[in-house]
């Protein structure tokens, strides 16, 4: 199947929806009626377009293909599935502006360069289990990033007692803040999995070529572990927690993409 056709249509609906969330959240209130479900919507259409997209390309009949852009695009098409599951039950639809512009941005990345790498290990419920788990882990962090980047915008606007224009249109900073730690809790317990999985399910995971990916992803769980602890030992918030959380998620992004990035990009391997 020709790639183009559904790429562009998928980067369209992508930017359409984050546009309308821009506008939404310039005019500083909140939709909560047709309009929220009209993104919503929007944005799953463009989430169903971008996994036609990928799914032939990433399960291929010679193996799983995760290459650097394949896998990007398949991160930022599961965070941006968990951002709209999470929409229903909480008010987090305005991570959307950034998540699907990056979505987008992914699409049109491998679009130009469809570089493949395909997995030489034969395909097993355990392999897959720690490359599941992996992918979510990764998604909702990277979703706690945005949140605390919004959080801190917020916190911003607040202490300089500019509560107006789009910060109107947030929920409350203390829901805000709940929410970040919500995600961060769910984040921490799949990386933790990854990790576990890996160790039980991957022969050598301080094999020479993934070495720097274990030692950055034990990193970015003991700072990810540290904050959780901060916060329920000594009540860690605001600024604080949004230091931790961007600063854990760096090591994490270094661990997998990084290393792919060295290793397909640079090395050619």
């Amino acid at each position: 199947m020709n790639a183009l056709l559904p790429g562009i249509l998928a980067i369209t609906l992508y930017l359409l929806a984050g546009s309308l969330l821009t506008l939404r959240l310039a005019r500083g209130h909140v939709d909560t009626g047709r309009n929220r479900n009209q993104v919503i919507l929007i944005g799953l259409a463009a989430i169903v377009v971008h996994a036609s997209l990928l799914y032939p390309a990433i399960l291929t009949s010679s193996g799983l293909n995760l290459g650097f852009f394949y896998a990007a695009s398949l991160i930022a098409l599961t965070t941006a599935l968990l951002l709209i599951l999470a929409s229903l039950f909480e008010p987090v639809e305005n991570l959307g502006i950034p998540v699907f512009v990056l979505a987008a941005l992914s699409i049109l990345l491998l679009l130009v360069n469809p570089a493949q790498h395909l997995l030489t290990e034969s395909s097993s419920w355990q392999l897959d289990t720690h490359i599941l788990t992996s992918l979510l882990a990764y998604s909702i962090l990277g979703l706690a990033v945005v949140q605390a980047v919004l959080l801190a915008i917020q916190d911003s606007h607040l202490h300089n007692r500019q509560p107006g224009g789009f910060i109107r249109a947030l929920p409350p900073l203390q829901v805000m803040e709940a929410l970040l730690f919500q995600m961060i809790a769910a984040g921490y317990a799949l990386l933790t999995l990854a990790l576990v999985t890996g160790v039980l399910f991957l022969e050598d995971i301080f094999a020479q070529h993934l070495v720097h990916k274990t030692v950055l992803s034990i990193i970015a769980w003991g700072v990810f572990g540290t904050l959780l602890w901060g916060r329920w030992r000594f009540g860690w918030r605001g600024r604080v927690a949004i230091r931790w959380t961007i600063g854990g998620f760096i090591f994490l992004m270094l661990a997998y993409f990084g290393s792919k990035f060295v290793l397909e990009l640079v090395l050619n391997r």
